[in-house]
């Protein structure tokens, strides 16, 4: 084998008219470019796998962010509601008195309804309260009355049956006597 290089020869043919030159023209850039539109598709994939794993990422994100959100956002809500809230509302209620032409009504009726509504409430309760013992000690008493009433009566049955054993045992020794003074008489 020769270690001699062959020199390539590079024949370049040059196109007759105007029209040819700019083909061979559009060629060679079609040639130079090619290489350059691959390498940016190839960009262009790894842009849109990018894009994907970005929406990815912000969505977990996003989520992440509502749920230490939310949390906040209640309590701000809270402490507005408990807070600030009572203190704008008897800001602007003592301004409206301030500035209402009419004359103040009295404010002492609804407070003693609510009073008397109460009084009537615990009362009722009370009365409730004391019926239902009542009624406990009521019963407790029929159930004892009952038991009592059943037990005498238990006792009165069992005493008339003993008499009445006692009447036909008596009965039966008579008819037994009687019939042995007949066998004694026949005899």
């Amino acid at each position: 084998m020769s270690l001699t290089l062959r020199k390539r020869r590079v024949v370049i043919e040059v196109p007759a008219t105007w029209m040819g030159r700019v083909k061979a023209r559009a060629v060679q850039t079609g040639q130079r470019v090619t290489p350059m539109a691959d390498q940016a598709r190839m960009m262009a994939d790894q842009a849109k796998v990018m894009a994907d794993q970005a929406r990815t990422t912000a969505a977990q994100r996003i989520e992440d962010a509502r749920y230490w959100a939310a949390p906040v956002l209640e309590d701000a809500a809270h402490r507005v509601e408990d807070q600030l809230a009572p203190k704008v509302s008897s800001m602007l209620t003592a301004a409206a008195e301030k500035i209402d032409p009419t004359p103040a009504r009295s404010r002492r009726w609804p407070i003693m309804v609510l009073i008397t509504g109460l009084a009537v409430g615990a009362m009722g309760y009370m009365a409730y309260r004391r019926n239902a013992q009542q009624w406990t000690e009521q019963m407790k008493d029929s159930a004892s009355d009952a038991s009592r009433w059943v037990s005498e009566k238990a006792d009165r049955t069992a005493q008339t049956a003993e008499n009445a054993a006692s009447t036909i045992s008596e009965k039966a020794s008579d008819v037994s006597e009687k019939a042995d003074e007949a066998a004694h008489k026949t005899q």
